[in-house]
């Protein structure tokens, strides 16, 4: 109950990016943090990670018992009461543990909380502006994430593989900010909220997923040469390519009247955002 309450491709996520800018940042040479500050980062992330998915969850009740009745406070198997201390509780900690950490972190953990309370509480609930949304989510997965996880592990500057992977992230974090929303239109047009899928429909959602997420793939593709020497590069670029030939060939065989099919699909854009961290990890590993 609690790992849904989680959302685990979340948390999947944020250990894969965490853990994959720490092996560049060890591989590279930097100046870089031991494992102890890798653990209480991992503990950090997860905790902000419950914090903006469970408020999410606490806010969208009535909406998830359409969208999303398997989660557990929609399901009756967790309590608003016990969620909320779930929820304070994953405030705290991160918080408390940044404050050991310096500055770079204190202020990614603040900036990374305030924007998950803004995404999904009134009076500003920014998911109800679709375009507002999108941004607000990309932020926190390519500005907090990348950039401030790298200057505490790596606080002498930002490696180019980094600013490219920063690059990579803004396109794939939009696409899932609007492909999230695809199979929630019944719940979402009902209690007001304009998402990109309410108000332009599956279909062209789905096309603007897709572009973004194959401008990222190909994007990164490119500029594999000139991060990267030899092997490394060779492993980014076949990476790169095979996962934006999965991308098209799923979506061409996608049947939109699906709901299963559809958040497989949104499932599949989440592992490959996986598989990208750990990719352009271990091509700069063996490019080192």
């Amino acid at each position: 109950m609690l790992w849904r309450f989680a959302r685990p491709h979340t948390i999947v996520g944020t250990t894969v990016s965490i853990v994959a800018l720490y092996a560049i940042a060890r591989a590279s040479h930097a100046p870089s943090a031991g494992v102890a500050d890798l653990a209480g980062t991992l503990v950090a992330g997860w905790t902000v990670n419950v914090f903006i998915v469970g408020i999410n969850q606490l806010e969208d009740v009535e909406i998830d018992r359409i969208n999303k009745p398997e989660l557990p406070i929609a399901a009756g198997e967790l309590t608003s009461s016990a969620a909320w201390w779930i929820v304070g509780a994953c405030a705290v900690i991160p918080l408390a543990l940044a404050l050991t950490q310096g500055t770079t972190e204190t202020v990614a953990v603040a900036a990374a909380l305030a924007v998950g309370w803004a995404y999904s509480c009134p009076p500003m609930r920014l998911k109800r502006f679709a375009l507002v949304a999108a941004a607000a989510i990309a932020v926190v997965r390519t500005v907090v994430v990348n950039l401030g996880v790298w200057l505490h592990f790596a606080p002498g500057g930002v490696a180019p593989v980094v600013w490219a992977l920063t690059a990579f992230t803004l396109p794939y974090s939009l696409a899932i900010a609007i492909l999230k929303d695809v199979p929630d239109v019944e719940g979402d047009r009902r209690y007001g909220i304009a998402t990109f899928s309410v108000r332009l429909g599956a279909r062209t959602v789905i096309g603007m997923g897709l572009t973004a997420l194959t401008v990222a793939e190909l994007g990164m593709a490119v500029a594999a040469p000139f991060l990267l020497d030899g092997a490394g590069a060779a492993l980014l670029i076949a990476g790169q390519l095979g996962a934006a030939a999965l991308l098209w060939w799923r979506a061409a065989r996608l049947d939109l009247a699906d709901r299963a099919a559809v958040t497989a699909y949104y499932q599949l854009v989440w592992k490959l955002f996986f598989w990208e961290y750990a990719l352009v990890a271990g091509a700069f590993v063996v490019s080192a």
